[in-house]
Protein backbone atom coordinates (compact mmCIF):
# COMPACT_ATOMS: atom_id res chain seq x y z
CA UNK A 1 0.00 0.00 0.00
CA UNK A 2 1.21 3.42 -1.27
CA UNK A 3 0.39 6.94 -0.28
CA UNK A 4 0.36 7.33 -4.24
CA UNK A 5 -1.94 4.26 -4.35
CA UNK A 6 -4.43 6.52 -1.72
CA UNK A 7 -4.10 9.34 -3.68
CA UNK A 8 -5.52 7.70 -7.31
CA UNK A 9 -8.73 5.78 -4.75
CA UNK A 10 -9.49 9.73 -3.51
CA UNK A 11 -9.58 10.93 -6.56
CA UNK A 12 -11.93 7.93 -8.61
CA UNK A 13 -14.25 8.69 -5.36
CA UNK A 14 -14.55 12.00 -5.66
CA UNK A 15 -14.78 12.57 -10.28
CA UNK A 16 -16.46 8.59 -10.19
CA UNK A 17 -14.44 8.23 -13.07
CA UNK A 18 -11.40 6.67 -14.01
CA UNK A 19 -10.42 8.62 -16.90
CA UNK A 20 -11.24 11.99 -15.29
CA UNK A 21 -9.22 10.90 -12.05
CA UNK A 22 -6.22 10.09 -13.81
CA UNK A 23 -6.76 13.36 -15.72
CA UNK A 24 -6.46 15.29 -12.65
CA UNK A 25 -3.37 13.10 -11.11
CA UNK A 26 -1.71 13.75 -13.90
CA UNK A 27 -1.47 10.33 -14.98
CA UNK A 28 -2.61 7.73 -17.57
CA UNK A 29 -5.74 5.71 -17.03
CA UNK A 30 -4.23 2.76 -17.29
CA UNK A 31 -1.35 3.64 -14.94
CA UNK A 32 -4.29 4.65 -12.70
CA UNK A 33 -6.59 1.45 -12.76
CA UNK A 34 -3.60 -0.59 -12.62
CA UNK A 35 -2.39 0.57 -8.89
CA UNK A 36 -5.79 1.24 -7.59
CA UNK A 37 -6.50 -2.70 -8.71
CA UNK A 38 -3.42 -3.75 -7.16
CA UNK A 39 -4.53 -1.86 -3.80
CA UNK A 40 -8.11 -3.97 -4.03
CA UNK A 41 -5.43 -7.17 -4.42
CA UNK A 42 -3.61 -6.77 -1.81
CA UNK A 43 -6.58 -5.89 0.60
CA UNK A 44 -8.62 -8.22 -1.09
CA UNK A 45 -11.81 -6.26 -1.43
CA UNK A 46 -13.45 -4.26 -3.62
CA UNK A 47 -13.35 -0.84 -2.91
CA UNK A 48 -15.47 0.24 -5.95
CA UNK A 49 -18.66 -1.04 -7.75
CA UNK A 50 -17.61 -0.52 -11.66
CA UNK A 51 -21.07 -2.18 -12.14
CA UNK A 52 -22.67 1.22 -12.00
CA UNK A 53 -22.73 4.01 -14.23
CA UNK A 54 -20.90 6.34 -12.63
CA UNK A 55 -19.02 4.35 -10.45
CA UNK A 56 -19.77 4.24 -7.25
CA UNK A 57 -17.94 3.18 -3.46
CA UNK A 58 -18.79 -0.06 -2.23
CA UNK A 59 -19.75 0.13 1.50
CA UNK A 60 -16.14 -1.21 2.75
CA UNK A 61 -15.25 1.56 0.01
CA UNK A 62 -16.72 4.42 2.11
CA UNK A 63 -14.92 4.13 5.29
CA UNK A 64 -11.14 2.91 2.92
CA UNK A 65 -11.43 6.38 1.62
CA UNK A 66 -12.58 8.21 5.05
CA UNK A 67 -9.43 6.94 6.35
CA UNK A 68 -7.49 7.04 3.40
CA UNK A 69 -8.06 11.04 3.28
CA UNK A 70 -6.60 11.12 7.02
CA UNK A 71 -3.51 9.33 5.94
CA UNK A 72 -2.69 11.63 2.74
CA UNK A 73 -3.49 14.43 5.25
CA UNK A 74 -1.62 13.27 7.48
CA UNK A 75 1.66 12.31 5.45
CA UNK A 76 1.73 16.15 3.85
CA UNK A 77 2.12 17.26 7.60
CA UNK A 78 5.85 15.17 7.55
CA UNK A 79 7.05 17.88 4.48
CA UNK A 80 5.37 21.24 7.10
CA UNK A 81 7.06 19.90 10.06
CA UNK A 82 10.17 19.47 8.38
CA UNK A 83 9.99 22.73 5.86
CA UNK A 84 9.05 24.90 9.30
CA UNK A 85 11.57 23.35 11.27
CA UNK A 86 14.01 24.55 8.68
CA UNK A 87 12.20 28.33 8.62
CA UNK A 88 11.37 27.33 4.84
CA UNK A 89 8.65 28.93 3.47
CA UNK A 90 8.03 27.95 0.42
CA UNK A 91 6.19 25.87 -2.56
CA UNK A 92 2.37 25.62 -4.48
CA UNK A 93 -0.38 27.44 -2.11
CA UNK A 94 -4.11 27.38 -3.50
CA UNK A 95 -5.96 30.41 -1.94
CA UNK A 96 -9.55 30.99 -3.01
CA UNK A 97 -10.99 34.57 -2.61
CA UNK A 98 -15.11 35.90 -2.78
CA UNK A 99 -16.02 38.45 -5.42
CA UNK A 100 -16.71 40.91 -3.09
CA UNK A 101 -13.43 41.03 -1.00
CA UNK A 102 -10.90 39.91 -4.23
CA UNK A 103 -11.00 43.03 -6.76
CA UNK A 104 -10.08 45.83 -3.28
CA UNK A 105 -7.91 43.56 -0.63
CA UNK A 106 -5.69 41.30 -3.28
CA UNK A 107 -4.24 44.11 -4.95
CA UNK A 108 -3.09 45.62 -1.14
CA UNK A 109 -1.00 42.35 -0.04
CA UNK A 110 -0.03 40.09 -3.03
CA UNK A 111 3.07 42.54 -4.01
CA UNK A 112 4.23 42.95 -0.59
CA UNK A 113 3.63 38.97 0.36
CA UNK A 114 5.51 37.74 -2.84
CA UNK A 115 8.09 40.01 -1.87
CA UNK A 116 8.20 38.91 1.50
CA UNK A 117 7.77 35.05 0.45
CA UNK A 118 9.24 34.89 -2.95
CA UNK A 119 9.37 31.14 -2.96
CA UNK A 120 5.69 30.37 -2.36
CA UNK A 121 3.75 30.37 -5.51
CA UNK A 122 0.19 31.69 -4.88
CA UNK A 123 -2.48 29.80 -6.90
CA UNK A 124 -5.61 32.33 -6.06
CA UNK A 125 -9.47 31.49 -7.47
CA UNK A 126 -12.09 33.65 -7.37
CA UNK A 127 -14.90 31.38 -5.65
CA UNK A 128 -18.21 32.04 -4.18
CA UNK A 129 -18.58 30.69 -0.50
CA UNK A 130 -20.07 27.50 -1.22
CA UNK A 131 -18.07 26.41 -3.37
CA UNK A 132 -14.95 27.69 -1.27
CA UNK A 133 -16.11 25.63 1.25
CA UNK A 134 -16.23 22.53 -0.84
CA UNK A 135 -13.21 22.75 -1.90
CA UNK A 136 -11.82 23.20 1.26
CA UNK A 137 -13.01 20.35 2.34
CA UNK A 138 -12.14 18.12 -0.60
CA UNK A 139 -8.57 19.38 -0.36
CA UNK A 140 -8.40 21.62 -3.33
CA UNK A 141 -7.42 24.72 -1.50
CA UNK A 142 -5.32 25.48 1.31
CA UNK A 143 -7.37 28.52 2.23
CA UNK A 144 -9.68 31.29 1.62
CA UNK A 145 -10.32 34.73 2.45
CA UNK A 146 -14.13 34.85 3.06
CA UNK A 147 -17.14 36.72 5.07
CA UNK A 148 -17.67 35.11 8.46
CA UNK A 149 -18.54 33.27 10.88
CA UNK A 150 -19.22 30.54 9.03
CA UNK A 151 -19.82 27.94 11.32
CA UNK A 152 -18.47 24.53 9.31
CA UNK A 153 -17.68 21.53 10.61
CA UNK A 154 -13.40 20.79 10.19
CA UNK A 155 -13.06 24.50 9.10
CA UNK A 156 -11.12 26.78 10.79
CA UNK A 157 -11.79 30.70 10.84
CA UNK A 158 -9.08 33.63 12.11
CA UNK A 159 -10.47 37.23 11.88
CA UNK A 160 -8.57 39.34 9.59
CA UNK A 161 -10.34 42.67 10.11
CA UNK A 162 -14.34 43.96 10.07
CA UNK A 163 -15.42 46.11 7.17
CA UNK A 164 -18.39 48.40 7.85
CA UNK A 165 -20.98 48.79 5.43
CA UNK A 166 -21.62 52.41 3.13
CA UNK A 167 -24.42 53.57 2.31
CA UNK A 168 -23.98 55.32 -0.97
CA UNK A 169 -26.93 58.25 -2.14
CA UNK A 170 -27.00 60.14 -4.97
CA UNK A 171 -28.26 63.79 -4.77
CA UNK A 172 -32.09 64.17 -4.96
CA UNK A 173 -32.83 60.85 -2.73
CA UNK A 174 -34.74 61.27 0.30
CA UNK A 175 -31.93 60.16 2.39
CA UNK A 176 -29.00 62.87 0.71
CA UNK A 177 -29.67 65.03 3.28
CA UNK A 178 -29.18 63.07 6.38
CA UNK A 179 -25.85 63.30 7.75
CA UNK A 180 -25.68 59.53 9.10
CA UNK A 181 -28.01 56.84 8.16
CA UNK A 182 -29.40 53.77 10.71
CA UNK A 183 -30.45 50.71 9.50
CA UNK A 184 -34.34 51.66 10.42
CA UNK A 185 -34.45 54.62 7.88
CA UNK A 186 -33.39 51.47 4.81
CA UNK A 187 -35.85 50.05 2.21
CA UNK A 188 -35.05 47.15 0.76
CA UNK A 189 -37.15 48.02 -2.58
CA UNK A 190 -34.90 50.68 -2.89
CA UNK A 191 -31.51 48.80 -2.62
CA UNK A 192 -29.44 47.70 -5.91
CA UNK A 193 -28.33 44.47 -4.68
CA UNK A 194 -25.36 41.96 -5.63
CA UNK A 195 -27.25 39.05 -7.56
CA UNK A 196 -28.18 35.70 -5.30
CA UNK A 197 -25.16 34.17 -4.46
CA UNK A 198 -22.89 36.67 -2.67
CA UNK A 199 -22.68 36.68 0.91
CA UNK A 200 -22.63 40.37 0.95
CA UNK A 201 -26.17 40.82 -0.58
CA UNK A 202 -27.15 37.99 2.17
CA UNK A 203 -25.59 40.59 4.69
CA UNK A 204 -27.61 43.36 3.14
CA UNK A 205 -31.04 41.10 3.67
CA UNK A 206 -29.94 40.62 7.43
CA UNK A 207 -29.37 44.21 7.95
CA UNK A 208 -32.82 45.18 6.64
CA UNK A 209 -34.37 42.20 8.13
CA UNK A 210 -36.91 43.71 10.22
CA UNK A 211 -37.99 46.56 7.72
CA UNK A 212 -41.54 44.67 6.60
CA UNK A 213 -41.89 47.24 3.44
CA UNK A 214 -43.59 45.63 -0.11
CA UNK A 215 -42.59 45.81 -3.52
CA UNK A 216 -43.72 48.83 -4.75
CA UNK A 217 -40.68 49.66 -7.38
CA UNK A 218 -41.12 49.76 -11.00
CA UNK A 219 -37.98 47.16 -11.53
CA UNK A 220 -36.11 45.02 -10.21
CA UNK A 221 -31.64 44.21 -10.79
CA UNK A 222 -29.36 42.45 -8.72
CA UNK A 223 -26.09 42.82 -10.31
CA UNK A 224 -22.93 41.06 -10.13
CA UNK A 225 -20.36 44.06 -9.87
CA UNK A 226 -20.66 47.16 -7.31
CA UNK A 227 -19.39 49.04 -10.17
CA UNK A 228 -22.97 48.92 -11.55
CA UNK A 229 -24.80 49.01 -9.08
CA UNK A 230 -22.80 52.84 -8.07
CA UNK A 231 -23.48 53.73 -11.72
CA UNK A 232 -26.94 53.00 -11.67
CA UNK A 233 -27.16 54.49 -8.21
CA UNK A 234 -25.19 57.62 -9.93
CA UNK A 235 -28.32 57.71 -12.43
CA UNK A 236 -30.94 58.12 -9.69
CA UNK A 237 -32.18 54.52 -9.88
CA UNK A 238 -32.02 53.76 -6.07
CA UNK A 239 -29.21 53.70 -3.60
CA UNK A 240 -27.00 50.45 -2.85
CA UNK A 241 -24.67 49.58 0.27
CA UNK A 242 -20.72 49.44 -0.09
CA UNK A 243 -18.12 47.57 1.99
CA UNK A 244 -15.73 50.24 3.00
CA UNK A 245 -12.59 49.38 0.66
CA UNK A 246 -14.67 49.13 -2.13
CA UNK A 247 -15.16 53.22 -1.78
CA UNK A 248 -11.22 53.87 -1.07
CA UNK A 249 -11.48 53.85 -5.29
CA UNK A 250 -14.91 56.41 -5.99
CA UNK A 251 -14.10 59.53 -7.51
CA UNK A 252 -14.26 62.79 -5.25
CA UNK A 253 -17.29 63.49 -6.58
CA UNK A 254 -18.59 59.93 -5.92
CA UNK A 255 -17.41 59.98 -2.31
CA UNK A 256 -19.82 62.67 -1.75
CA UNK A 257 -22.46 60.32 -2.20
CA UNK A 258 -21.01 58.54 0.87
CA UNK A 259 -22.92 57.99 4.40
CA UNK A 260 -21.64 56.47 7.34
CA UNK A 261 -24.18 54.74 9.81
CA UNK A 262 -24.53 55.47 12.90
CA UNK A 263 -22.56 53.66 15.61
CA UNK A 264 -22.83 50.87 16.06
CA UNK A 265 -21.94 50.35 12.58
CA UNK A 266 -22.87 47.60 10.41
CA UNK A 267 -19.73 45.39 9.46
CA UNK A 268 -18.63 42.12 8.18
CA UNK A 269 -16.51 39.77 9.26
CA UNK A 270 -13.61 38.96 6.96
CA UNK A 271 -11.65 35.62 7.90
CA UNK A 272 -8.83 33.59 6.92
CA UNK A 273 -10.22 30.20 6.40
CA UNK A 274 -8.33 26.78 6.27
CA UNK A 275 -9.22 23.57 6.83
CA UNK A 276 -8.61 22.06 10.50
CA UNK A 277 -5.57 19.67 9.45
CA UNK A 278 -3.66 22.94 9.35
CA UNK A 279 -1.71 22.08 5.87
CA UNK A 280 0.86 24.65 5.09
CA UNK A 281 -0.07 26.37 8.11
CA UNK A 282 3.18 28.42 8.12
CA UNK A 283 2.43 29.63 4.87
CA UNK A 284 -1.37 30.46 6.23
CA UNK A 285 0.63 32.50 9.12
CA UNK A 286 2.28 34.58 6.90
CA UNK A 287 -0.55 35.66 4.93
CA UNK A 288 -2.17 36.59 7.57
CA UNK A 289 0.91 38.70 8.94
CA UNK A 290 0.98 40.32 5.89
CA UNK A 291 -2.53 41.10 5.52
CA UNK A 292 -3.59 41.97 8.60
CA UNK A 293 -0.03 44.49 8.67
CA UNK A 294 -1.54 46.34 5.41
CA UNK A 295 -4.89 46.47 6.46
CA UNK A 296 -4.57 48.54 9.89
CA UNK A 297 -3.87 51.48 7.35
CA UNK A 298 -6.93 51.18 5.50
CA UNK A 299 -9.55 50.21 7.45
CA UNK A 300 -10.23 52.65 10.90
CA UNK A 301 -11.46 50.22 13.78
CA UNK A 302 -14.86 51.63 14.11
CA UNK A 303 -17.60 50.53 16.66
CA UNK A 304 -19.35 47.94 14.77
CA UNK A 305 -22.02 45.16 14.82
CA UNK A 306 -21.48 42.32 13.00
CA UNK A 307 -23.72 41.66 10.44
CA UNK A 308 -23.33 37.85 9.85
CA UNK A 309 -24.27 36.46 6.28
CA UNK A 310 -27.81 34.85 6.18
CA UNK A 311 -26.85 31.24 6.98
CA UNK A 312 -28.75 28.49 4.63
CA UNK A 313 -30.48 25.90 6.02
Amino acid sequence: MTITQLQYVLAVAEHKNFTIAADKCFVTQPTLSMQVQKLEDELDILIFDRSKKPIQLTEIGHKIVNQAKNIVDESGRIKDIVEQQKGFIGGEFRLGIIPTIMPTLLPMFLKTFNKKHPKVKLIIEELNTEDIIYKLKKGHLDAAIAATPLEEENIKEIALYYEPFVGYIPKNHELSKVTEIKADDLNLNDILLLQDGHCFKDSILNICKNNNTQANSHFQIESGSFETLVKLSDEGLGMTLLPHLHTLDLSENQKRNLKQFKDPKPAREVSLIYPKNELKIHITNALRDTIAGIIKGAITFYNVNIISPIQKK
